[in-house]
């Protein structure tokens, strides 16, 4: 089994302080074999808020992947975002933008979307596509494909934000190009379920694991479980009132021909083996 922790968008700079020991000690009794965070470690992408994300990150034992999210370039200071938008990520999160990781079982590739341009608005273009494809041409089926970045392929009729230019496109060469799952945050909701328009990758949203910007979701994070059987396990932690985050919601998931389906597990009169259900959207 491969366990990947999910988090994303801590916004050091306005988060909850009493979040980050319990946050911190979920992590390491956890043990994951890799953390992932999707996206903005800081409010305003000032250097105190960069220097306490990197303190944050220095606690965790497990290897970190982790791609910049809007708000990791500043709003406030237009010289800085337009001239040198990477410089202090570069120098507190990591030098590269589009890490990979990778095992015998797993292969992870994270995206920068993040558009200095359009400050809110993200973008992924057709070359960074291409190059996603070409790494994950080589690998072989049995090894999980994943694609991390900040702002989400697609969004829910809820959602008023604008849909990151080249969205749509991706979303479909992504899933030509053998992708299994997409991981991502910005919304700060937290979803798992095939995308509707295209059910043979699945969509993994973190909410905010830290900040005080809630958006209907308390702060949560995921747990991905990759079982050798090709399943795939998603649990969401959330925090009580306590402060403490607690597993309160796990699906399973496994390819169903070339599409995700969610599987569940029968009751005590049932067959034991697990029963497919549609994949269409279920949202967590």
């Amino acid at each position: 089994m491969r366990r990947i922790l999910h988090l994303s968008d801590l916004h050091f700079g306005k988060i909850d302080p009493r979040l980050e020991p319990p946050l911190l000690r979920k992590i390491a009794e956890l043990e994951p074999d890799l953390v992932i965070v999707s996206g903005d470690f800081t409010q305003r992408a000032r250097r105190r808020q960069f220097a306490q994300a990197r303190a944050f990150l220095n606690r965790i034992k497990a290897p970190v992947l982790a791609v910049p999210g809007n708000h990791d370039t500043p709003l406030d200071n237009i010289f800085v975002r337009f001239v040198t938008p990477w410089r202090r990520y570069r120098q507190a999160i990591d030098r590269e933008l589009e890490p990979e990781w990778r095992d015998a079982k797993i292969h992870v590739i994270g995206v920068n979307t993040v558009n200095r341009f359009k400050w809110q608005r993200g973008r992924i273009s057709s070359h960074t596509i291409r190059r996603v494809c070409s790494r994950f041409s080589s690998v072989s089926r049995e090894v999980l494909r994943i694609v991390v970045m900040h702002h989400p392929l697609e969004h829910g009729p809820e959602t008023d934000k604008k849909l990151m230019e080249g969205a749509s496109k991706a979303l479909k060469r992504l899933s030509r190009c053998g992708a299994d799952i997409v991981l991502s945050g910005h919304l700060h909701e937290g979803s798992a379920a095939p995308f509707h328009a295209a059910p043979g990758l699945l969509f993994v949203q973190a909410g905010t694991g830290l900040s005080t910007r809630l958006r209907g979701t308390p702060n949560m994070f995921n747990m991905l479980d990759y079982h050798m059987t090709g399943e795939v396990s998603i649990t969401r932690f959330f925090s009580g009132a306590d402060g403490q985050f607690v597993a309160q919601d796990r699906r399973h998931f496994r390819k169903s021909g070339s599409d995700w389906a969610e599987l569940v597990r029968p009751s005590a009169a049932e067959t034991p083996s697990y029963q497919l259900i549609r994949s269409v959207a279920c949202e967590l």
